[in-house]
Parts: structure tokens; C-alpha cells; sequence
């Protein structure tokens, strides 16, 4: 695995859990308001922390930890995924997933090999916006299975969008939740345009949701339910 990242401890990643959160190197999105850009571009890689001194640690840790949250980056991009989660999971750990859902296959895989416990997907935006809010022209298909699959899996999960005006519209909302359907978790997250984001020149223009239209909008469209947890 190429690791990025660790941090060694956190109790709002993973729902309900005091976890640790791995973070892999290496996306297949350009989302402009992306906020770890050392993630995604390969310019920005810094050398990747050895798998072995991750293990050791979560090995260490055990008994303090209940969780593991891999995120990134994007966690199913790297062949050996599986095979990592089996480790983490050979030490006793519940395991959370962050994914974006580009790759159904790999997530289904792991689905069905019982490694994962929590799976979290990001929705960047409606099927219209999807292009604007990734950078790259994505497979929809591929999220939309992705979406089947996670709501599918018996297991907890979330799906969940970041907000920006720029970026995400009330219409955007709506369209987001006919895709998902009516009966997930779902939540929205505001997003962040201060320090480092992956474009700049997303700053430029228009301002961002103000603190009082975001809640009108979280009010409107989130959705709580099986989310352990919350």
C-alpha cells in the first residue's frame, strides 16, 4: 500500500468509534476544492509511510482502538486493498471505508470478503455536475453501481456531499437524493475554501453558502438513520 498518511487517533471519522485513520496516496478525481492535494497529485507525493510501521503500530494499539478508517486519496485504486484490510482486520479491528465510488468491482469484492464494517461514499454532485465537480469526465454507471452495491452490503453506511456554491446547488441536492434514493443516510458537509485546496483558482470567484443558508440546506436534505453512532 502506498500510505500518505496516519493519524493515530480520532473520534469523528468513524462513527461511534475511537479510531485510527490511514490515508493512501493516489486519486482518479481532480475535484478543484479537494483539501489534501499531497493525496492526489503525484508532484506532491511525499515518500510513503512503510506498511509494516502502520501494522506495527495498529498492532500496538489494539487494545485502546476500537477502529480503522481507510480513506485518501482513493483506497480502492491500490491492487493490494484487499489484502491490507485483512491484516488490519486480523488484529480485531472494525474497519470504515471512504470511498468515491469509481470502482464497483473492488468495492464489491470487498463487500462480499466481509473486510469492511463501514462504508462511506461521497456524492461530488448531480449526474449533470459530476464532470464540473471532478475534473475528468467520470463513468456515472460506475458510481451509480456503486451506490447499489453500498446499499446492498446489510452493513452501516453513509453517503454524503460537500458543499460549496460553486459547486453544489439546491437542484444539485435534489438530484443527488432521486439518485441515492429516499431511503439512505445521507449528510452534508460544508465545505472548506481556507488553506490549501487542490485549485486555487476555485477561490476566485463566487462567495460561498454563509453559515445560515448551509444549515437551511442541511435541514432540507440531510438524512439520518443507520449511521452507528449518530
Amino acid at each position: 500500500m502506498h500510505i500518505g498518511g496516519l493519524l493515530k487517533f480520532s473520534l469523528i471519522d468513524f462513527p461511534g468509534k475511537m479510531a485510527a485513520v490511514i490515508f493512501t496516496q493516489g486519486c482518479n478525481y481532480r475535484c478543484p476544492f479537494c483539501h489534501n492535494p499531497e493525496l492526489v497529485l503525484p508532484e506532491l507525493f511525499q515518500a510513503p509511510l512503510a506498511e509494516d510501521d502502520v501494522l506495527e503500530f495498529l498492532e500496538r494499539r489494539k487494545d485502546q482502538l476500537q477502529g480503522v478508517v481507510v480513506t485518501g486519496g482513493e483506497p480502492t485504486l491500490h491492487n493490494d486493498l484487499p489484502s491490507f484490510l485483512k491484516k488490519i482486520k486480523s488484529f480485531g479491528y472494525l474497519i470504515k471505508l471512504d470511498t468515491n465510488g469509481s470502482r464497483p468491482d473492488v468495492l464489491r469484492d470487498i463487500v462480499e470478503a466481509g473486510l469492511v464494517d463501514f462504508l462511506a461514499m461521497d456524492i461530488k454532485s448531480s449526474e449533470e455536475g459530476y464532470c464540473q465537480a471532478t475534473g475528468i469526465s467520470p463513468d456515472i454507471t460506475a458510481v451509480k453501481e456503486s451506490i447499489r452495491i453500498i446499499k446492498g452490503s446489510g452493513l452501516a453506511y453513509q453517503f454524503r456531499t460537500t458543499v460549496l456554491r460553486k459547486q453544489v446547488s439546491p437542484e444539485d441536492l435534489k438530484a443527488i437524493q432521486e439518485l441515492i434514493g429516499g431511503d439512505t443516510v445521507y449528510r452534508i458537509q460544508k465545505g472548506n475554501l481556507k488553506g490549501k485546496i487542490l485549485d486555487f483558482g476555485f477561490l476566485a470567484d463566487d462567495p460561498d453558502y454563509t453559515s445560515e443558508e448551509f444549515d437551511r440546506l442541511r435541514e432540507a436534505y440531510s438524512r439520518t438513520g443507520q449511521v452507528v453512532g449518530e
